[in-house]
């Protein structure tokens, strides 16, 4: 049963040792997104992400550290970007590709402290923007230069700190911690959407709220499905003989998920469909050509058709984009034939290779289109429809990551219960 697994988990002490630090960083993460930057006009401010659509979704995921102007109100965002514009450098400088795929573990946390180093530049020019335009709307008073430069200072370091908190999540804790801290700041939000929704009941608008129930129990059945999908290969293992004993002789597979890259694309996504809307944003209140132009984005980007038809496209590219990053069947055949392992019927080799890039190219098609249509859902429901509610814009993106994360955690948990019971015997 259920609950005989998590009596389980907590009587050992290494597993209970690492769910409690993880879910300490939660309440530090979540006090630090209650300390809010002085002179907030806070009537202002929930208007303002409540009609914004794009600004609605980063403060999403930053746990209401945005809607209450925090001094970590810019979450994980600029290291994400920073990852990502790492990680597109790959395919563009061969030393870089090299440092990350050839060098191993050392090339590995090179490539990440690089990354980290360009997360405070990412930081300063993100907060700067978004100081500027919050005083644009006169949602925060106007700003002294030597205000704005010390909260620059503020927001950047708590990227930073949050990025390390994500770092030793990953590190002594279970799961990834950048996911995990984008997922608790999702959850923490929901007991006020709840709420919310309780205050305005409107009997008149429950087909919108069954519309909405169905749509996330879909989401979630359908991403349980494409997370645990796999195409199993075949594999066959030559005998060996060495000394007196002999090796090999057997059959296995070789598992190959539907969706090899998670939840990550998802991320990868918005974090890029939030720079057009901030940058228009920015430049909207500013005159002539640049405003209008800026304005005709922004409004753009309020349009569900056209923000859903770039989220779909992004999320696919993104799914086959980290995918090639982290999977090398080169690698992977490589390994096979240094073990005397083969697919029946392929040459070893070169040979190999091929035919897992025919099958992981054709599998994972089916993934990444599956995962744009569920992180679309919301959008084409509301297009069709015409029930355009906030909510079912961020519900499918944030049930996506809540159960995609869940899934990763407790596959961890699984993981480590089973080594424990090997160690018994």
């Amino acid at each position: 049963m259920w609950y005989q697994k998590i009596i389980q988990i907590f009587k050992i002490r290494d597993l209970r040792n690492k769910i409690l630090f993880v879910l300490g960083i939660f309440v530090i993460f979540r006090i630090m997104a209650n300390i809010p930057v002085p002179g907030i006009n806070t009537e202002k401010m929930q208007d303002f992400f409540e009609g914004n659509q794009i600004f609605g979704l980063l403060n999403l995921f930053t746990g209401g550290a945005l809607d209450n102007l925090s001094i970590i109100m810019l979450g994980l965002g600029p290291y994400i970007t920073a990852v990502i514009i790492m990680q597109l450098l790959t395919m563009i400088f061969p030393q870089l590709e090299r440092i990350y795929k050839e060098e191993g573990e050392a090339g590995r946390q090179k490539f990440n402290q690089y990354g980290r180093l360009a997360t405070v530049p990412f930081a300063m020019l993100q907060g700067y923007a978004m100081l500027t335009l919050l005083q644009r709307q006169q949602i925060i008073e106007q700003l002294s230069t030597n205000l704005i430069f010390t909260s620059l200072l503020t927001v950047a370091a708590g990227t930073v700190f949050l990025m390390w908190l994500g770092e030793l999540i990953s590190e002594k804790g279970i799961g990834n911690g950048v996911s995990l801290l984008i997922f608790a700041g999702i959850i923490s939000d929901f007991p006020n959407n709840i709420r919310q929704i309780l205050i305005t009941w409107d009997p008149a608008k429950l087909p919108s709220y069954l519309l909405f129930l169905g749509m996330a129990l879909f989401i979630i059945a359908g991403v349980v499905l494409i997370n645990e999908g796999r195409r199993n290969i075949p594999v066959s293992y030559a005998k060996r003989v060495r000394g007196m004993k002999m090796y090999g002789g057997v059959s296995t597979y070789l598992p190959l998920n539907i969706n090899p890259a998670g939840v990550i694309p998802i991320i990868f996504a918005l974090s890029i469909m939030l720079f057009p809307g901030m940058i228009a944003n920015f430049l909207g209140g500013a005159g002539g050509t640049v405003g209008v132009i800026a304005q005709s984005v922004g409004a753009a980007f309020q349009n569900p058709w056209i923000y859903g038809i770039l989220y779909f496209i992004l999320v696919v590219l993104f799914t086959y984009f980290y995918t090639a990053v982290t999977f090398d069947p080169k690698a992977i055949s490589s390994n096979l034939q240094k073990m005397g392992g083969f697919i029946p019927g392929i040459r070893p080799g070169q040979s190999t290779a091929n035919f897992m890039y025919y099958i992981l190219n054709r599998v994972l098609l089916i993934g990444a289109l599956f995962l744009g249509t569920i992180a679309v859902m919301p959008s084409i429901i509301g297009g069709i429809t015409g029930v355009m509610v906030f909510s079912f814009l961020i519900g499918g993106t944030a049930l996506l990551i809540v159960v995609s994360v869940v899934l990763d955690v407790m596959r961890q948990i699984k993981a480590q219960l089973q080594m424990r019971e090997y160690e018994t015997f």
